[in-house]
């Protein structure tokens, strides 16, 4: 039986909590470590943390509390702390150790997925797919960019997800502004539209994205397009079990750079996705992808003050090769209203 997650992704099977906490003890030895100090986070989630506000662990215990100072062992010299400690959680902390990242430790541990943690990642990409599809069919003319976002995400909660981490909807020139935020922009025929969300489905994450057009696309965007999505293909073919990660943004740059718009690439083609929507494997390292391993692809291009496209899919590597987890449409959306 496929274990189940409570709140946050933590599994109910108590074997599989003990599992985890013995495999990062191993760890923290292996480190050098003698305590984990963690704050509401996906570290923090991946074991067990609930109310908080603070999970440390030893060699010998893990318990949740106000005061991590007085969990922490006497005479300890190496403490991980967790990424996300604000900086005056870690003046709270008051302790004659060396305070380092906790994400050697927990990091490698995270990146491979039980089959549980796969089926929640490909509800919640099949939840953000299928709002996407959804997209396909509502009426966009006259419509402003904050407007449709707040739709997309009304659709999102309303699919399963118990959090929308983001939706966002650009238009025209907007599309060639990375990270941009749904604005009062009205989106009218012969726009290109950029449209994505992101939720979380039993506490893990995923992201799609695609490309629209309003009534017609602008003049050569559709020939940028077919470079990004090409670029998606060679990226989804490089991510191989025993491949380096680093060959999948390789196999994007190649394309890209091919095709003449490589000034204009994105930094990254892609992601780690799981408890948090941005974690290992990071595809700017040689390190190899084994089967269980989770990423975001999202090759994009910006021509800026023009326009843009990226598209976005989960992947799984699996021991017999990569596998989109929502194999949606990736054609260029012409909508007629």
């Amino acid at each position: 039986m496929t274990p189940r997650t409570g709140d946050g992704g933590v599994p109910d099977d108590p074997e599989i909590t003990a599992a985890r906490l013995a495999a990062v003890r191993e760890a923290m030895a292996g480190e050098g470590i003698d305590a984990l100090v963690l704050r509401p986070s996906p570290d923090f989630r991946f074991l067990g943390g609930g109310d908080g506000p603070f999970l440390v662990v030893t060699g010998d215990g893990a318990s949740e509390t106000g005061d991590p100072a007085a969990l922490v062992p006497r005479g300890a010299r190496r403490v991980g702390v967790d990424p996300e400690m604000r900086v005056r959680e870690l003046f709270a902390l008051a302790i004659e150790a060396e305070l380092v990242p906790a994400s050697p430790v927990l990091a490698p541990l995270r990146a491979r997925k039980e089959p549980y943690e796969l089926v929640a990642i490909e509800r919640a990409a099949l939840a953000a797919e299928g709002v996407l599809l959804q997209a396909r069919e509502l009426a966009w003319f006259g419509v402003t960019e904050r407007a449709m976002a707040d739709r997309l995400r009304m659709l999102l909660l309303e699919s399963g997800c118990e959090e929308v981490l983001s939706a966002r909807v650009a238009a025209g020139a907007h599309t060639a502004r990375p990270g941009h935020r749904p604005g009062d922009r009205v989106i009218n025929p012969g726009d290109a539209v950029l449209v994505s969300v992101c939720g979380r489905w039993d506490g893990y994450c995923a992201e799609a994205a695609r490309v629209f057009a309003v009534a017609e696309p602008p003049d050569d965007y559709e020939a940028m397009y077919w470079v990004v999505l090409a670029a998606r293909d060679a990226a989804l073919a490089a991510a191989r079990p025993g491949a380096p990660a680093s060959a999948v943004a390789a196999a994007v740059t190649e394309v890209i750079d091919g095709s003449g718009y490589g000034r204009f690439a994105a930094p990254r083609s892609g992601r780690g996705v799981g408890l948090g929507p941005e974690e290992g494997p990071r595809l700017d390292e040689d390190a190899p992808l084994e089967p269980g391993m989770t990423f975001c692809l999202e090759p994009a291009i910006y021509v800026p003050e023009l326009f843009g496209a990226r598209v976005a899919d989960v992947v799984a590597c699996t021991g017999s090769g990569p596998v989109a987890l929502a194999a949606g449409p990736h054609d260029l959306q012409i909508l007629d209203r």
